[in-house]
């Protein structure tokens, strides 16, 4: 899943694809770099963000989707969106997935919206908001707190409902210390028989650690796409898709020679 932000103020490329020209430009590269999903987000939520109302939302998004659909016609389009009227504009306008960070807990009209669409539905855990979610979060015990959220997000869904992919949310309320337990037992989050997005792209678990911008995060967000994908992962939801695509490769070769010596990894 390669990353389009027409945003101006997304934390790592906010303001690069405020023109039509340049999102064109940028989805060509990722699709020609093995992308199958663009993700595309008029509305930042990096922490402290500032809220965009739905209409502001929807002006942003719609004549990007239009082009992107108009010149990409076999690309699966998300977007990524927690208002239920700007995902419902999406989907009219040609998006194939909506991406919640909030679950359907911000609007309640989401989950009614996508089951009647039955489209792919990616459904996020986030302690707090956008714009106080990185204050002061804590959990006594974060996977089990996320594992539990998942639970009980999925109970109000309608049980023949099944195009959910989950997210746990990496720096989205969550210490350095809690994306790093999240990812270390990410494989328990497929006992609950759906796709898994990682999306952990230039995130501050890496620029922490390394202390490093995320323009310099690139090998470690490669280190960690990797263990993602060992650990379970589906999706990668990524900026940089040529390197991304090269870690998918290089994992399931080691996979296939692995089965092919009966080595379970």
């Amino acid at each position: 899943m390669g990353i389009l932000n027409i945003t101006p103020d997304s934390f790592y490329d906010g303001g690069s694809f405020l023109t039509i020209i340049n999102q064109l430009k940028q989805v060509e590269k990722m699709i020609s770099e093995g992308a199958v999903i663009i993700d595309i987000g008029a509305i930042s939520t990096r922490p402290g963000a500032i809220p965009v109302d739905e209409e502001q939302e929807i002006a942003r998004l719609l004549p990007s989707l239009a082009a992107i659909r108009g010149h990409f016609s076999e690309v699966v389009i998300s977007v990524d969106t927690y208002h239920s009227a700007v995902a419902k504009a999406a989907i009219e306008h040609g998006s194939m997935m909506i991406n919640d960070i909030y679950g359907g807990r911000f609007d309640g009209e989401m989950f009614d919206l996508v089951t009647r669409h039955n489209i792919p539905y990616i459904l996020m855990h986030m302690q707090g908001t956008p714009d106080n979610m990185q204050i002061n979060p804590h959990y006594k015990d974060v996977v089990r707190e996320v594992r539990e959220y998942f639970q009980s997000r999925l109970a109000l869904l309608p049980s023949g409902f099944n195009q959910v992919i989950l997210d746990p949310g990496f720096g989205f309320g969550k210490t350095v210390e809690n994306n790093f337990q999240l990812l270390y037992q990410f494989e328990l989050f497929r006992s609950f028989g759906f796709p898994l997005l990682a999306g952990l792209s230039r995130k501050s678990m890496i620029n922490r650690v390394l202390q490093i911008k995320p323009q310099e995060a690139l090998n470690g967000t490669t280190v960690l796409n990797t263990i993602a994908l060992l650990k379970g992962a589906n999706i990668l939801r990524v900026h940089d898709v040529k390197e991304a695509i090269e870690a998918i490769r290089l994992v399931e070769a080691l996979g296939s020679k692995c089965r092919n010596a009966g080595i379970k990894i």
